[in-house]
């Protein structure tokens, strides 16, 4: 394992932008806090780039996130937001030399995508809100989280909300998922989600009901949850607000239980992650303990080696 380095005041943060573009303006709120914190904020060449639904041509966006983990003066990678993309930059990204970096990267939502490829190569990142995200008002345990966790602090703000039981126990494992439709995107490929042995992410955003069940049934019918530990959900964000009337549907929480509850393993519902109106930064890749009776994920190594 490749453990990032835990930041400090000075160190430089690279922002960039691997999916759907956006404005400077949509970031100026979450950089000024970064620069506050003691930061040096940058942003890559093409961080304001718009073509279609992506930040520019894929080989322009490919070559930012390239730079900013080679850069020898960089010292934490962080996207902007997410969208759709990150896939399309695999046939030009060494992974092996990203990985090897030990950089700290941040991100969740499309950037899911990128998590998994980086964990498998042995470098633990961080599943957290990004620039975009950090524009809109948030509770000040979301700040805590995320400025805690860039510093190496891995515990849970006190007043951050527990998860709901769904089926009881403790499980412990490496932490591993994030967005629902990326992990599934992943089935077949040389990234794929493992999930033996390990507390699995889930959450999703935007998507009608009979998505959410095509997306669990296809985990199921693939494997794709065979041993895994235990379960975290976060929500499927206003999946609920889009039920057709015309077919009807299932509330969100009802369908998981019935697709996931049979695995019978430790797992929650409803823990503040991913798209969820407020949010923690988790780590991915590194060891976690799941009490899902007291609705709890409490991390059992550091993210970050110490700053030095």
């Amino acid at each position: 394992m490749n453990r990032p380095r835990a930041l400090r005041p000075g160190d430089h943060i690279r922002v960039v932008t691997p999916a759907s573009g956006l404005t400077r303006e949509q970031v100026v709120r979450a950089t000024q806090v970064l620069e506050n914190e003691g930061y040096q904020v940058t942003f890559a060449e093409h961080a304001f780039a718009m073509t279609g639904f992506l930040a520019g041509p894929d080989e322009d966006r490919a070559a930012d996130l390239m730079e900013a983990f080679l850069d020898p003066n960089v010292d934490a990678v962080v996207c902007s937001r997410g969208g759709y993309g990150c896939a399309r930059l695999f046939p030009y990204l060494d992974l092996d030399a990203m990985a090897a970096s030990g950089k700290l990267f941040a991100g969740f939502s499309d950037i899911t995508t990128l998590h998994l490829a980086l964990n498998q190569r042995g470098l633990p990142t961080l599943h957290a809100p990004m620039l975009l995200t950090l524009g809109s008002d948030r509770e000040p345990w979301v700040w805590e989280s995320f400025l805690g966790q860039l510093k190496g602090d891995v515990s849970t703000p006190a007043t951050a909300p527990r998860g709901v039981t769904k089926v009881g126990g403790v499980a412990e494992g490496v932490v591993t998922g994030g967005c629902m439709i990326l992990i599934c995107d992943a089935i077949g490929t040389p990234n794929a989600m493992a999930a033996r042995g390990k507390i699995v992410l889930l959450e999703d955003v935007d998507e009608q009901p009979h998505r959410i069940d095509a997306m669990l049934t296809h985990l199921l019918n693939t494997n794709s949850l065979d041993g895994a530990a235990g379960i975290v959900v976060g929500e499927m964000t206003r999946t609920d607000d889009r039920i057709d009337p015309k077919i009807g549907g299932t509330p969100w929480r009802e369908m998981v239980m019935e697709r996931l509850g049979p695995l019978e393993i430790p797992m929650i519902f409803d823990y503040p992650m991913g798209h969820a109106a407020q949010m923690l930064s988790l780590p991915l890749g590194i060891r976690a303990r799941l009490d899902a009776d007291a609705g709890t994920l409490t991390y059992l190594e550091p993210l970050c080696a110490v700053a030095s």
